[in-house]
């Protein structure tokens, strides 16, 4: 760690996908914190607890949830309240990003594409926010991507639902700083986990990527945890409403 926030320590934190790829670093990043951290996923992440447990001395709470099912993924926050008290840090993070175009968009595959990379987001901020006012306040963090900012063919619904978690962020933030809820959007650039690598990281299309890029060096799951930290922390107590952007230098803001 290159930074301890004293005031994560034991923090309720729930994080969507905390099981692999970015959500896997920041299940550590938090744990490291002495956060007690609960997450879902699909699949059985026993493996991964077990590996956790053993690096940090914690053990975090997996749940298996498909969070397109909004009534289970209520039921899984609602778990990890009644095991770690109340939510006080929510990491919106699992999306799908598959690739397609708009002539082969179906009506199902625009629902699936919204209700996984942003309905699920709107419910599971709704179920902590009675939890986070009796806390005395809370963080929400909306986990995006830079791809509708860069103007990305190749997937537009996702890019759809990208622009829709930005406007949802600020809208909450407006609506709940009032009872110490801070809401903000954390949004990574092209982050190589081992899905990326696997279906869609071409040579060419990293070098592409790389002539974008500020900071020469491509994006790792552990880069994204510092930002992470930050915004759930009380270091950024007056910030709420924001995008922070975490990419190396390929999109500018303000």
């Amino acid at each position: 760690m290159s930074a301890v926030y004293p005031d994560l320590d034991g923090q309720s934190v729930f994080i969507t996908g905390g099981g692999s790829g970015i959500g896997a670093a920041l299940t550590e990043g938090f744990l490291r914190q002495g956060c007690r951290v609960a997450f879902v996923q699909r699949s059985d992440a026993t493996p991964f607890c077990d590996a956790m447990e053993a690096a940090t001395g914690r053990r975090p709470h997996a749940m298996r949830c498909d969070i397109t099912d909004i009534s289970a993924l209520q039921a899984a926050i609602a778990e990890a309240g009644a095991i770690h008290g109340p939510v006080t840090v929510l990491v919106n993070n699992a999306a799908n990003d598959q690739r397609h175009t708009t002539a082969e968009v179906t009506e199902d595959f625009w629902d699936w594409s919204q209700a996984i990379n942003l309905k699920c987001y709107f419910f599971a901020a709704q179920a902590v926010i009675d939890g986070m006012r009796a806390a005395g306040g809370g963080s929400i963090i909306n986990v995006s991507s830079i791809s509708y900012m860069m103007g990305n063919a190749g997937y537009p619904a996702y890019t759809t639902a990208n622009g829709g978690i930005t406007a949802m962020t600020r809208s909450l933030a407006r609506e709940f700083g009032q009872d110490r809820i801070r809401v903000n959007a954390l949004m990574p650039g092209w982050v190589l986990t081992q899905k990326q690598l696997d279906k869609w990281a071409k040579p060419e299309d990293l070098a592409a990527h790389m002539e974008r890029m500020c900071l020469k060096e491509h994006l790792v799951p552990e880069d994204i945890v510092g930002g992470m930290l930050f915004l759930a922390s009380n270091a950024s107590r007056a910030m709420t409403g924001q995008a922070l952007v975490i990419d190396g230098g390929v999109v500018t803001t303000g």
